[in-house]
């Protein structure tokens, strides 16, 4: 019977540890993963321009031009924002414009049809900037009219925005006759006809800041302080800088007695009213005068002078000085 090599155990693991090391695979270092930045936590104003507001709401016309304008912060150029223009709670129009120097950025778009348009503006997460919108404003599209004894917000911005425009006017909120004249004198300025209710046409121009009165002689004056008249319009304007300051509705000489055309200078003025019922009297040559006077209709009906409702005529008389010059044209 033959004899079997035995090895002590020891010995067999040592011999068999050089295969083994052979047989596992070789492994590489590990690189260790850097993680991505996180994208900068943003924000965002917003401002709406244009129409004619109140404290609470911005009010435009059919298809005028809304600007909404802000600033983003931090200011990274180039971030694209999107704004939406949201009606009955799904966006009926969608903007998109790039962030541009110092963060500012800037959307213009034209409304639609009257009623409440939401405006909001939005940026999708970036590798630089985060998600972020900002807080909403709504503006109303409005296609509003108005006549004599009409109240409430459509009349009061209605006023406002004569005014700005230079057609003197009350800001009372009720459309009264001095409310009607300023319509009626907006209206002849601007070729819309002679008549003191405000149209959805008045109302489009207006809330546009549109229909102020152009001077023939800006520069006339001292600062550009000066009158004009014009016949065809019938129309009186009191002009300081070179923009119209305020805008009267006026009669002057019917055909018999006609006002004298050319440029002359006030030369004397009479407080309080005279024996002809002339009310606050500004004389520029002769007896032709500005003045109030209780009937001046829509067309040419004077002795010569330039009528004036009276309740406009002592802010005018108070407003010329002797020595302005007044420019009467056709």
């Amino acid at each position: 019977m033959s004899k079997r090599l035995l090895l002590p155990v020891p010995l067999v693991l040592l011999a068999l540890a050089p295969a083994a090391a052979q047989a596992q695979p070789a492994t590489s270092p590990t690189t260790p993963v850097t993680p991505k930045p996180e994208s900068a936590k943003g924000k965002a104003s917003l401002s709406v321009d244009g129409g004619l507001a109140t404290r609470k709401t911005h009010y435009f016309a059919p298809s005028q031009e809304v600007v909404v304008r802000g600033a983003v912060k931090p200011h990274i150029r180039g971030e694209v924002l999107t704004l939406y223009a949201i009606r009955r709670g799904k966006a009926s129009k969608q903007v998109r414009r790039s962030v541009g120097r110092r963060g500012r950025y800037e959307f213009r778009f034209k409304v639609g049809n009257p009623g409440a348009v939401r405006l909001v503006v939005k940026h999708r997460r970036s590798d630089r900037l985060g998600a972020f919108r900002t807080r909403s404003e709504t503006v109303q599209v409005v296609n509003w009219q108005a006549g004599g004894g009409a109240r409430g917000v459509k009349v009061l911005l209605l006023q406002r925005g004569l005014l700005k425009l230079g057609f003197a006017t009350p800001v009372t909120g009720y459309f009264d006759g001095l409310t009607a004249n300023a319509v009626n004198v907006f209206r002849k300025t601007n070729g819309m006809g002679r008549d003191g209710y405000a149209t959805t046409s008045v109302y489009a121009m207006v809330l546009r800041g549109q229909g102020a009165f152009k001077l023939r002689y800006p520069n006339s004056g001292d600062h550009g302080k000066h009158v004009e008249f014009d016949w065809s319009r019938q129309v009186l304007v009191l002009a300081d800088h070179g923009k119209p300051y305020r805008v009267y509705h006026v009669s002057s000489g019917k055909a018999s007695t006609p006002t004298v055309f050319g440029s002359f200078h006030f030369y004397s003025k009479q407080p309080g009213t005279n024996s002809h019922g002339m009310v606050y009297s500004s004389y520029f040559i002769g007896g032709y005068a500005v003045h109030g006077y209780a009937s001046v209709p829509n067309y040419a009906a004077s002795h010569g002078c330039l009528r004036v409702p009276i309740p406009n005529a002592l802010s005018i008389y108070n407003w010329i000085d002797l020595g302005d010059p007044i420019y009467t044209y056709r």
